[in-house]
């Protein structure tokens, strides 16, 4: 298994061309456990998807690792009254899991958005209970784990439990100077 360092790991604005790339983690079983979506039947339906939801999201980035794209992550601010806080959700092909991908990622992603919108005070991740993996890389990307959230959200059409994490704007570990 490649290992990768921090240098490794970028994060760059999508693009058509990384449909293909998104294709893989769309139609992978274990990358859609714990997401909204079911793992796609065919690769035109999973490209379909990328351009609708993907391309048009207003902060969604291709991580890559040693450039190739492995993943992306999309941070989605709240509105209104609530615009002083945002939620973070990623997706990695499960071929690169393991390797502190997801951990880099969230960590450039949250620095990002705390530069890029100076009036975000909290960045928020919900996990399900049973995703140790994505629990793990929260907590070692610097959010704090807040609690559990009883029946928070719908997966599949069953009601779960969350666990909630957030990383403030005053953190220690919110670096301002990092390269994104």
């Amino acid at each position: 298994m490649e290992k990768y360092s921090d240098s490794d790991i970028t994060l760059r604005p999508l693009e058509i061309s990384d449909a293909d790339a998104a294709v893989k983690w769309y139609m992978d079983e274990k990358v859609s456990e714990f997401c909204s979506w079911e793992a796609f039947p065919s690769p035109e339906s999973a490209a379909d998807y990328f351009v609708r939801h993907d391309l048009t999201h207003p902060w969604n980035r291709a991580i890559c690792a040693s450039g190739r794209v492995v993943g992306s992550i999309a941070v989605k601010p709240f509105r209104g009254s609530d615009r002083c806080r945002a939620e973070l959700g990623y997706g990695v092909a499960s071929e690169y899991w393991g390797r502190g991908i997801a951990t880099r990622a969230v960590r450039l992603a949250a620095n990002a958005a705390f530069v890029e919108w100076g009036h975000l005070e909290r960045l928020e991740a919900v996990v399900d209970v049973e995703n140790a993996a994505s629990q793990r890389v929260m907590e070692k990307a610097g959010f704090v784990r807040e609690g559990v959230l009883r029946k928070y959200y719908l997966l599949k059409g069953k009601p779960r439990d969350a666990v909630i994490f957030s990383l403030l704007s005053t953190d220690a570990t919110v670096n301002y100077f990092i390269d994104a």
